[in-house]
């Protein structure tokens, strides 16, 4: 049985992953482009950054592009690598002096050279060994897909007798995941939409997750703080009984 003082320490909020939907929607909403919506998004993204870093938060994921997202209008997806590079640019300064820690993660590849350059040096000028906050962003990336990978990782390393079957447990799939974190305490999506929409499929295992109905670009420091707050008077038992 659980005591009450594990079920606080468990209550602990240190990894927060957010599926940022519904640009596209305010910008209709607004009578703008989906790009303005995009664009009014990156803008949030650092209002909650820094806000993750005042709430001693340790990481903050976010849902920027998923492996479906390849199916929208070229124009759009045109538009969205723009402005990869463009917040990089804009954003990599401020994310230095902050301490903040950036990585991206899914199938970066498939955006061109370009935009995989200004990963790699995003990367490796916010490396640090003890950062306010590690900025995971996921671009390209599907749950299913980072499994199926594991799987088939897995099964060539039994076939050349790297490891044996008995020998795989939840290390292994952590330690060969594309995604930076083990676990995820709280999971947002905005937008309005009651799904997870393949997003972090093994590390929301145990997440607390809040759908809100605000559009991403309305999304602000405010509503953040009071879904931290909800999240802490949540009692996670993680099957236990106190």
């Amino acid at each position: 049985m659980a005591t009450q003082s594990e079920v606080t320490k468990s209550n602990a909020l240190r990894n927060v992953a957010i599926i940022m939907d519904g640009n596209g929607r305010w910008a209709k909403s607004n009578a703008l482009q989906v790009s303005k919506g995009h664009e009014k998004g990156v803008g949030v993204v650092r209002e909650i950054v820094e806000e993750s870093i005042n709430q001693n938060i340790e990481s903050l994921t976010l849902f920027a592009f998923s492996s479906e997202n390849w199916g929208r209008p070229n124009k759009e997806i045109s538009s969205i690598k723009k402005l990869i590079i463009k917040a990089i640019d804009d954003q990599l300064e401020d994310l230095i002096n902050q301490k903040v820690l950036l990585s991206f993660f899914g199938d970066i590849e498939a955006f061109g050279d370009s935009i995989v350059s200004k990963i790699n040096l995003a990367e490796n000028k916010t490396k640090i060994a003890k950062p306010s906050l590690r900025l995971n962003i996921a671009l390209g990336y599907g749950g299913q897909q980072d499994i199926l990978n594991i799987i088939k990782k897995a099964a060539a390393d039994a076939l050349e007798k790297n490891i044996s079957i008995n020998s795989l447990d939840k290390d292994y799939i952590i330690n060969n995941s594309c995604v930076p974190e083990e676990s995820i305490d709280l999971l947002i999506r905005t937008g309005g939409d009651k799904r997870v929409s393949n997003f972090l499929l093994y590390q929301i295992a145990y997440a607390e997750i809040m759908f809100i109905d605000e559009y991403w670009p309305d999304f602000t420091k405010k509503l953040y703080i009071d879904l931290i707050s909800r999240f802490k008077k949540v009692s996670r038992r993680f099957g236990k009984r106190v």
